[in-house]
């Protein structure tokens, strides 16, 4: 099985890390890279991750490759006292803890910790299955990281910055150090530009925490999640969002539920046509597999034959 660049983040993304980071760091970078096997008992992750989601099924499949090849790019650690703290390589060394490894090869650098807490990030940006939540918060918090600012102000001069752009102020912010780094970050990374980030990821941060919780986890477009958001009706939306994902509704299908919903608040929809949007639905959710579920029909169709059975004896 051959490795994918994104197996391999720290050497293959070694020319990205040391443009955002500096000379400073190719410098030093040179004088230790010899990997060696350490104890994998020996490595703690640190208390500030940039990656919280993990697809299991690929994590498996990377640790029987493990199992069958080996790890074939060191993981990045430094020194903690009597172990290591991972800086880059977190998926590889969960794999290698389900494969059952005892040791593991790392490269071992002095860094501090912001240092550290950027390499982790930049090294998180550059993954394959990076999706657009995840993306817009790790660049948020490297642009933070390099500013020391928070967050919230980094969001602040971004659309300060948007609004200059577009001539509504004249405040010379674009002109200003802080703007000029984050334009610097912006093309260093090569992802996007900060005129795209600003009108189209920012906003995904404002959306309902349920479509969030979805979009992190990667199991829905950003374009489809922004239009299921519309929908304010909590049990409309989450009903949408269930649709979209089990049955893979393109957008257009998803807007034209949408425009149900609506057309249902202004004209109700009567009993014998909500029983066969239903039914139409039913017939293609994966309820049918779970045994639970399954009890729940069961009592549901229970009733409605006994309702028919008694139109039938009257």
């Amino acid at each position: 099985m051959s490795t994918s660049k994104k197996e391999k983040p720290y050497t293959s993304n070694l020319k990205g890390v040391a443009a955002l980071l500096g000379e400073g760091f190719v410098q030093t970078e040179a004088q230790d890279s010899s990997p060696y096997n350490i104890a994998i008992n020996l490595i703690k992750l640190p208390s500030s991750q940039p990656r919280r989601y993990f697809d299991s099924e690929k994590l498996r499949q990377l640790a029987l490759s493990i199992q069958e090849h080996g790890i074939l790019e060191p993981l990045l650690v430094r020194p903690q006292g009597q172990e290591y703290e991972l800086v880059a390589g977190e998926r590889r060394l969960r794999a290698a803890k389900m494969g059952g490894l005892e040791k593991v090869p790392v490269i071992v650098k002095e860094l501090n910790d912001q240092e550290a807490l950027q390499i982790s990030l930049i090294e998180n940006l550059a993954r394959e299955d990076l999706n657009s939540v995840e993306e817009t918060e790790g660049i948020l918090q490297f642009i933070s990281l390099r500013l020391e600012q928070n967050t919230q102000d980094i969001i602040s001069l971004l659309y300060r910055m948007q609004n200059e752009a577009k001539g509504k102020v004249t405040q010379n912010v674009l002109g200003s150090k802080e703007s000029i780094t984050i334009q610097s970050v912006f093309n260093t990374l090569g992802t996007i530009s900060w005129e795209s980030f600003v009108s189209s990821r920012l906003p995904l941060l404002k959306l309902p925490q349920d479509v969030l919780d979805v979009l992190r986890l990667g199991k829905i477009e950003y374009t489809k999640a922004t239009a299921i958001a519309r929908v304010k009706n909590d049990l409309e939306r989450k009903a949408l969002m269930e649709a979209a994902i089990t049955e893979n509704l393109s957008l257009v299908q998803i807007n034209e539920r949408i425009k149900s919903f609506r057309t249902s608040d202004s004209q109700p929809t009567s009993l014998k046509e909500r029983y066969k949007q239903v039914s139409t639905r039913l017939q293609k959710a994966p309820v049918w597999e779970n045994p639970k579920k399954q009890k729940a029909l069961e009592k549901l169709l229970v009733q409605i034959e006994l309702l028919l059975n008694e139109n039938s004896s009257e």
